[in-house]
């Protein structure tokens, strides 16, 4: 066979890439794709979005903000097909250290160009009232953030929070979307430009004089030659394996994230509430028997403890559904990846009674936990927890990966990145921040390691 590209991963990465390849002129590229596409992490996904980054230099806010334009253009295309809207992600805090820290990180925010941040609370300098966040759509929604910090104006607009609560800070062009019918748009224009999906596993690529010659992917009973000049890597947690067989080591490591999915019958949580983040650490609210019984053994001893910020939940599904869907990366170890990934079956009453804190309507499941779905999959992480796209040593070789945990909100400006790299298009701006190349700047590597908190949720 003979292509003029190869794509290899048929998540959200690979078939953006797929995609914008198409739109730039190719029409002969092969999507090589082991099981079925989407399948492997992008349908594990929370199918959030959000432009609201930390620094240093606004590259993520400027590739999220070029995304989330292109997920409002599709939508506005197809009658928005992928049920994209701007509830916004809300982080609440019940701590009076970081009320401060969370107008610091709206004002650093506005500053990288995610938009204004307006202050609603004592002190605060008269502006525009307070605008709530529509459940559907996005059209003449604010972007940038509104902190509030008057408790009885919280109360009347998020009375589910924790009375405890003193602060929100809502993060407005950020929501969510369908993630399969996002992948299923794309992957349906990349077919009609020429697209072919092979189903195999891309075990071997030939190249010559430093230049990709041909990879070669395993199938049902055989092993099929591909001549092409262009491979792209877009393997999702395989992108390191993957980047191997060209003999090159990309500088990225994996951690395990959950997902636990359960039936809020009582709808503690309201279906048209935003994205909900626990901004403190937290305790799991046991009693003092079951805490001295924790405490007691080394394996469980943790759970007795303080365990970190980030709980975060939101509602899914529309119509009758009562669906809620919990996660805290409360671990955030380095793991290596299995396949299918491993499930903790006590994830789901944690990730509950961490969420209780903020929403304490949730302990009365405590004691009848509902029955709940749990999957997971790899976040594929960079030192510094930025993507990795552009060229590789090889010519003709890309990478498309590591999109952390973000790769369905940054796909469409990352695929579109890409692209500009294989065909010579001019470069964003942010072009050189994502590089691989970027690692062989001495002083860059210096940098990184002062950066702190990589935005991760």
């Amino acid at each position: 066979m003979v292509a003029e590209a190869v794509v290899c991963g048929a998540g959200i990465a690979g078939i953006a890439a797929a995609y914008q390849l198409g739109r730039c002129g190719l029409r002969d590229v092969v999507l090589v794709e082991q099981g079925d596409p989407l399948a492997l992490t992008s349908d594990k996904s929370t199918e959030c979005y959000r432009n609201w980054w930390p620094g240093p230099d606004g590259a993520m806010v400027a590739l999220m903000n070029r995304s989330i334009d292109l997920l409002e253009e599709l939508a506005t295309a197809t009658d928005n097909r992928i049920r994209l809207n701007r509830r916004g992600y809300l982080y609440a805090t019940a701590d009076p250290d970081r009320v401060a820290r969370l107008r610091e990180a709206g004002r650093q925010a506005a500053l990288l160009g995610a938009g204004p941040l307006r202050e609603h609370g004592p002190g605060a300098v008269p502006g525009p009232a307070y605008c709530p966040a529509p459940a559907h759509g996005w059209v003449g929604q604010p972007d940038g953030a509104d902190l509030i910090t008057d408790r009885a104006l919280i109360r009347s607009l998020f009375p589910y929070l924790s009375e405890a609560t003193l602060a929100v800070l809502h993060a407005r062009r950020c929501g969510w979307f369908s993630a399969q019918q996002l992948g299923m748009l794309l992957l349906e224009r990349a077919r009609a430009a020429g697209t072919r999906l092979v189903r195999g596993q891309l075990c071997a690529v030939t190249q010559a004089g430093g230049r990709m010659q041909a990879v070669q992917v395993a199938t049902t009973g055989e092993t099929m030659a591909i001549a092409a000049p262009l491979l792209v890597n877009a393997a999702g947690p395989l992108v390191g394996a993957v980047a191997q067989l060209l003999d090159i080591k990309l500088p990225v490591h994996h951690q395990l994230h959950l997902k636990a999915a359960i039936a809020d019958g009582e709808r503690i949580v309201p279906r048209d509430a935003p994205l909900l983040v626990w901004a403190d650490p937290t305790e799991l609210g046991w009693d003092g028997e079951e805490r001295a019984a924790l405490a007691a053994d080394p394996e469980s001893g943790w759970l007795a403890g303080e365990l970190p910020p980030g709980a975060h939940c939101r509602p899914e599904g529309e119509g009758g559904s009562t669906q809620l869907l919990m996660l805290w990366d409360y671990h955030g170890g380095r793991v290596e990846p299995l396949l299918p990934p491993p499930l903790d079956p006590e994830f789901p009453e944690i990730v509950l009674r961490g969420l209780s804190t903020m929403l304490p309507g949730l302990r009365r499941y405590l004691g009848r936990m509902p029955r709940a779905y749990l999957d997971g999959g790899y976040y594929t992480r960079t030192p510094e927890n930025r993507p990795l796209i552009g060229p590789l040593p090889v010519a003709g070789a890309y990478v498309l990966g590591a999109l952390s945990g973000y790769g369905l909100m940054a796909a469409c400006a990352a695929g579109e990145l890409l692209a500009a790299h294989v065909c010579g298009a001019a470069l964003p701006a942010y072009a050189a921040a994502f590089a691989p190349a970027r690692y062989g700047d001495p002083a860059y590597l210096a940098r990184v390691d002062s950066w702190g908190d990589g935005g991760q949720l």
